[in-house]
């Protein structure tokens, strides 16, 4: 998820920012946002919007054409891409069927808000409230004036008593039905009271006074969005006094009036606005659709990639294999585990085809060169006696017959011949045991004692050569031929120690060392032999052409060694592989149990 928001980072702000001008565009057509609502404002949004809408399009469609190539199309298959836009179909064809019907269903709601019996109730809750502060105002106008009637009527009887006129007045109340009389006088001074001392005293506010200075009239004052309504009138019979009376309308009164004031005014707003409203709805809607859609389809190609460049890779691979290639290898990609497993049991099976493979073909070629061998040793043998006994007879009849000195050149000459013969005669005995290599006899042995005695056994040939013995574990048991695998080590150690002694000879004394490194792991036993001698460089061909018969680089070799070890080591489910390093050589064999 963190990747899919850090690779589209500069889309996911573009739908932000384009979304929030959506979004405000509608706030102004129903006059809530910040920018005053005209047409110039509108019209500067609705361009913004279609503009940054556009734009949107245009990077979510580089950013599919874009993704498509890296992930759908290097891989090749026409079955991704068919199910890649089967997707894209499912999703967005649901998506602008749900597009238009919402569209619709908003249109049909809106209508419906202003249908007329709305409209009837919108007006009348408005009218009602009003029509209750028209009430509560005409009545505090005639309270006020029989009021005022009745204490300039009393004048003389309340003679400025405070007491008089605290219990007048709240007769008056009681009577008229309001919340508070004062007697006020010119500066608004509060000359007497139905509140207590300890309660608030609002005065009138100066420009109603100044009405009535000369004006025996009342004047009605109303704030309703302060939950009251009051009046003030001149005193006939007194000079410069006036009467107030205020009267609280209903506590909730006021708010009703905001709210339904506000109500009819967004009501009506709304309404001359629709068109712009369900525009810019579409707008909003479409942002959100488009994103989403640009999501799924995402997600679609990934996964769609994930699982089809793993189907791709075992198709290609697969393709290879039929063809013979057995080097090809499944690139183990990141995916689902289930195709994972099935990767790597892929690349197993190529492995284990290439190893029976192999064992097939080195089966093959020493079963025909072990024939050859037969017929070679037999061919040659053959003749070797009757030379042989040739050569007895011609040195008993002549040595007699000649001079000294023919004699010793004569003696000389049937050596050299005798020599030759008895390397034709190891040759022969090379040939046969070839030929005659024994199927293995399994059975348990520890390869750390087989490997010790060989070393033991070596280490006479050249004392001056260090060998290093390591391993793992006390005792590795392996069921295998003692006597073969006694032969492979002794023929790879006596190799590494010919290869010393060679470079010897060519640069010197120097440090000489041979490490062999004996392991036991969980489901295979793996021995590397390194030595600093001579190496594989002065070869030219493949390293592994050394493991065919009759391939050496020795003066006097046969060139059987390493083809015998390696015929033993696949007998022994095992393989054994040669790399050149810049000082000498390594020998690798896993043996698989």
């Amino acid at each position: 998820m963190y990747d899919f928001i850090k690779k589209n980072i500069y889309l996911i702000f573009l739908f932000i920012i384009t979304l929030s001008v959506g979004f405000l565009t509608f706030l102004t057509f129903i006059d809530k946002s910040l920018i005053e609502l005209s047409s110039q404002n509108l019209q500067f949004l609705l361009i913004l919007n279609f503009f940054l809408l556009g734009l949107l399009f245009v990077f979510i469609f580089l950013e599919i054409k874009k993704t498509i190539k890296n992930d759908i199309d290097k891989d090749g298959l026409k079955s991704n891409k068919k199910y890649i836009t089967y997707f894209a179909l499912f999703t967005f064809i649901p998506s602008l069927l749900i597009s238009i019907f919402s569209l619709f269903l908003f249109s049909f709601a809106l209508e419906k808000y202003f249908d007329k019996k709305v409209t009837t109730v919108v007006n009348n809750s408005y009218e009602l409230a009003r029509d209750y502060v028209d009430e509560v105002r005409n009545k505090i106008q005639s309270e006020i004036v029989l009021i005022a009637f009745d204490v300039n009527k009393s004048k003389k009887f309340l003679n400025d008593n405070e007491k008089e006129y605290k219990r007048f007045l709240q007769t008056q109340k009681l009577i008229r039905g309001v919340d508070e009389i004062h007697i006020i006088n010119l500066e608004k001074k509060l000359l007497f009271s139905t509140i207590e001392d300890n309660d608030p005293y609002i005065a009138p506010v100066d420009k109603a006074l100044n009405l009535v200075l000369d004006d025996d009239r009342p004047l009605k004052i109303i704030n309703a969005f302060e939950n009251r309504s009051s009046a003030i009138m001149r005193l006939q019979n007194f000079n410069d006094r006036f009467i107030y009376v205020v009267k609280y309308l209903d506590k909730d009164i006021s708010k009703y009036l905001t709210e339904t004031e506000e109500a009819i005014n967004f009501y009506y707003t709304v309404e001359e606005k629709s068109t712009g409203i369900k525009v810019s709805f579409a707008i909003i809607y479409i942002i959100v659709v488009s994103l989403l859609l640009f999501v799924s389809i995402s997600i679609a190609i990934r996964f769609s990639s994930r699982f089809f460049r793993s189907i791709n890779n075992l198709i290609l691979a697969s393709t290879s294999i039929g063809k013979g290639n057995l080097d090809i290898k499944v690139p183990e990609v990141k995916t689902d585990k289930d195709l994972e497993t099935l990767n790597k049991n892929f690349n197993k099976m190529i492995e284990r085809l290439k190893d029976q493979q192999n064992k097939l073909v080195i089966n093959e070629r020493h079963e025909a060169w072990g024939s050859l061998a037969r017929k070679l040793a037999h061919e040659i043998k053959n003749p070797l006696t009757p030379i042989q006994l040739t050569i007895d007879r011609l040195k008993s009849k002549y040595s007699s017959e000649l001079t000294e000195k023919n004699t010793n050149d004569f003696k000389e000459n049937l050596k050299i011949i005798n020599n030759q013969i008895k390397q034709i005669e190891k040759l022969v005995n090379e040939f046969s045991d070839f030929a005659r290599m024994p199927k293995p006899i399994f059975q348990n042995n520890d390869l750390i004692i087989l490997m010790e005695d060989n070393i033991k056994l070596l280490q006479e040939l050249d004392n001056l050569i260090k060998i290093n013995f390591d391993h793992n574990i006390k005792s590795i048991i392996f069921n295998s031929d003692k006597e073969q695998l006694s032969r492979v080590f002794f023929n790879l150690i006596k190799n590494s120690i010919e290869s010393i002694q060679q470079k010897t000879e060519n640069m010197g004394n120097f440090n000489k060392n041979i490490s062999i490194e004996l392991n036991d792991f969980d489901d295979h036993i793996t021995l590397i032999i390194e030595d600093n001698g001579i190496g594989f460089k002065s070869l030219n061909k493949d390293i592994k052409e050394i493991l065919n018969p009759y391939f050496t680089t020795k003066k006097q070799g046969t060139g059987l060694g390493l083809s015998i070890v390696n015929k033993i080591i696949n007998d022994h489910n095992g393989n054994i592989e040669f790399k050149s390093k810049d000082d000498g050589a390594t020998i690798k064999i896993t043996f698989i149990k």
